[in-house]
């Protein structure tokens, strides 16, 4: 027997919450096979089995949230057979939801709590007579109900993050109305952080609301993405400042190195190693880039953390970080990049890897785009975007001084970045620096 705890998944995390799980009691579970899927306010990570077995009990279900070591399932071997009667004995330990009563508890006969419960990490608070996990009761504010009129459908009928996701598809008018009725403004500093930003329908499941519209619940990672991209851009003056890149001497390096690099390193050179390598030698030139606005101060980082945006799937964004990447060549960069980007789509990130970035790139780029307006990832001053390279006739300048036209890789990089920080004209320098870096260096000797 063996038991699942919540991991650390990093060194500020101190709880998470169970977002979703992939087996349940009874089901045979492989060494390293998802079990459960947890959120925290940083990542969402799946965590494995630590045996070969079989789940014999889930301490924490769905919407709960536990403190980093607490217990969370119990896995036994293979061989330990759950009979008919031992399944019944289970569910005779559970309270029927609908003889709950939803009424105080008498406080001079609190009911004893059982084991399980009691070895439990307190992650619940009370509202109203009723337990709800943190992640609930923000849920329940945030869409402004009353918990006594949702049906819970966990352990004792405790309400889940699920039934408040339902109720909210099947009341989603009734509540808009209010909403729009009471004229609800967003404040940036809202403790709650509430996000009234609208979102369409993406690629995925979501609960049919008639012929014309579908309701798709927005994810853990979704609603906190756009809670810190309101608050960005009510802290931050963003203004956007744009060059023109020839990437023809990036292009012909890897053109020459295409088959080879791949077969060494098992993936293909991308445009995007190539600008990271560049930006952290411009921010050595240009350091006001490379920091945050403090109380009354520009605090400069000595040293370049690049966060590198990752989409997922459509699913969500994450900004993993290569730490010191000032100190890294090219290949290196690279390598990191790919094994990031691969474990942040197989949620096998970290927390302590999707925190302390100095600087942001972002790459549209992969779908053709000419040129995004990101918002910056604060607490940083600046976010540059990647965008879409093209072949496109140029003009080039010999060394005797005669011109003419030839056809090169040209690009576009965008720089959102804070008027706090700094002004334009050390913007546009920086910019023509870094410009000058990518068209200029000698990268076949940063590969050989």
């Amino acid at each position: 027997m063996s038991e699942v705890k919540m991991p650390r998944l990093g060194e500020t995390v101190v709880e998470g919450t169970i977002t979703q799980w992939f087996k349940q009691v009874g089901d045979p579970v492989a060494l390293d096979e998802p079990l459960f899927e947890v959120s925290t306010d940083k990542v969402d990570s799946e965590v494995p089995s630590p045996m070969a077995g079989v789940l014999t009990e889930i301490v924490a279900s769905e919407g709960e949230t536990v403190e980093v070591g607490a217990v969370i399932a119990i896995v036994g071997a293979s061989d330990i057979q759950t009979t008919s009667d031992d399944a019944l004995s289970e569910l005779e330990i559970l309270p029927d939801p609908a003889s709950i009563s939803l009424a105080e508890p008498d406080p001079e006969t609190p009911p004893a709590p059982s084991p399980s419960s009691a070895a439990r990490v307190p992650s619940a608070v009370v509202a109203d007579g009723l337990v709800l996990s943190p992640v609930v009761r923000r849920l329940i504010t945030e869409n402004h109900l009353d918990p006594s009129q949702i049906a819970g459908s966990g352990r004792g009928g405790r309400i889940t993050r699920a039934d408040v996701e339902a109720y909210v598809a099947q009341n989603r008018f009734a509540i808009t109305s209010r909403d729009l009725a009471s004229s609800a403004t967003v404040s940036s500093t809202s403790d709650s952080g509430t996000n009234n930003v609208g979102v369409s329908p993406t690629p995925g499941q979501g609960s049919p609301m008639g012929e014309r519209e579908t309701l798709v619940p927005l994810t853990n990672i979704r609603r906190i993405t756009g809670e810190h991209m309101v608050r960005s851009k009510a802290v931050s003056p963003h203004v956007l400042t744009a060059v023109e890149v020839d990437f023809e001497g990036v292009e012909k390096v890897r053109s020459a190195h295409r088959g080879s690099f791949k077969a060494q390193y098992g993936f293909s050179l991308t445009y995007l190693p190539f600008i990271a390598r560049a930006v952290c030698d411009a921010i050595a030139s240009y350091p006001h880039i490379n920091a945050s606005v403090g109380e009354g101060d520009l605090v400069v980082h000595n040293y370049v953390n690049l966060a590198i945006a990752v989409d997922l799937d459509f699913k969500g964004l994450l900004a993993p970080v290569i730490a010191n990447a000032n100190r890294k060549r090219l290949v290196p960069i690279a390598e990191e990049i790919v094994d990031l980007s691969r474990r942040a789509r197989a949620k096998h990130l970290n927390a302590d890897e999707l925190s302390g970035g100095t600087f942001t790139i972002t790459n549209p780029g992969q779908w053709g785009t000419l040129m995004q307006f990101p918002i910056i990832n604060q607490p940083q001053v600046a976010i540059l975007s990647t965008d879409g390279v093209r072949r496109r006739p140029v003009v080039v300048t010999a060394r005797d001084g005669s011109e003419a036209i030839a056809v090169h890789s040209v690009g576009v990089l965008a720089l959102a970045w804070d008027h706090r920080a700094f002004d334009g004209a050390y913007v546009a320098a920086f910019l023509d620096h870094l410009r000058q870096i990518i068209e200029t260096r000698d990268w076949q000797a940063e590969i050989a």
